[in-house]
């Protein structure tokens, strides 16, 4: 899966939206109701890096695979990156995609639950 491919992918899911932010952060963030679930950096050197939140037990597992390391700055709070998305399987990111966008949604409705 390349890029375009997997930007097609986070802005095809129910209720996604991107925004892109320049200097000094100069990413492409995928929200879903309002909460980041997918990033990618948009500058050199770090160019098309992909970034999604993991689970706890996930990331220690995900950070021992090659091409995949803590996200900067996100890594407390569980998000890895993917250093160029052809090297991973299909099936796999779309996991861990899927995954990223099914956190930020639940934790959505929870919210709103608890507020309405």
């Amino acid at each position: 899966m390349d890029v375009a491919a997997v930007k097609e992918h986070c802005s095809r899911l129910p209720g996604a939206s991107s925004k892109l932010y320049g200097p000094p952060s100069n990413i492409l963030v995928y929200y879903a109701g309002g909460r980041k679930f997918a990033y990618f950096k948009t500058s050199e050197p770090e160019q098309w890096r992909f970034s999604v939140r993991a689970t706890p037990e996930r990331f220690l597992e995900l950070t021992d695979v090659p091409g995949i390391k803590p996200a900067r700055y996100m890594a407390r709070f569980h998000w890895v990156t993917i250093v160029d998305v052809r090297t991973v399987p299909e099936d796999y990111l779309l996991e861990l995609l899927e995954w990223s966008y099914a956190r930020a949604t639940t934790r959505t409705r929870k919210a709103a639950r608890r507020h309405g």
